[in-house]
């Protein structure tokens, strides 16, 4: 966590927002349907907005995210790993298709 952004999100507007939002998601990322972990904010946050309620708290700012997507989000930018690896939640380096594996042909229905 950045320096800057330590006490917004330890703040008690935050946390409540936080817990509100994920249970209107029922925890489930919005992206990928895996259980999510993290309210990411679509317009990061930063020294220059980190005061404005309408960036911080808005729901229509807000994600819910898998640890999976929300690391997606922030590391494929400016990844620094070769493409088509990423780290996984336990820090092992792994090729993106062991994240998220292909579908089945059997579960696509296609032959």
């Amino acid at each position: 966590m950045k320096e800057y952004a330590k006490r917004f999100y330890t703040s008690k507007a935050w946390r409540d927002t936080q817990k509100a939002f994920m249970e209107s998601k029922n925890y489930i990322c919005e992206r990928c349907g895996r259980p999510a972990v993290i309210v990411h904010h679509k317009t990061y946050i930063s020294p220059k907005n980190i005061n404005d309620p309408d960036i911080t708290l808005n729901w229509s700012n807000l994600e819910a995210l898998c640890a999976t997507c929300h690391q997606h989000e922030h590391m494929c930018k400016n990844t620094a790993t070769a493409k088509g690896l990423k780290f996984d939640d336990q820090g092992n380096l792994v090729k993106l298709w062991q994240l998220h594996p292909p579908k089945s042909q059997k579960e696509t229905g296609k032959k």
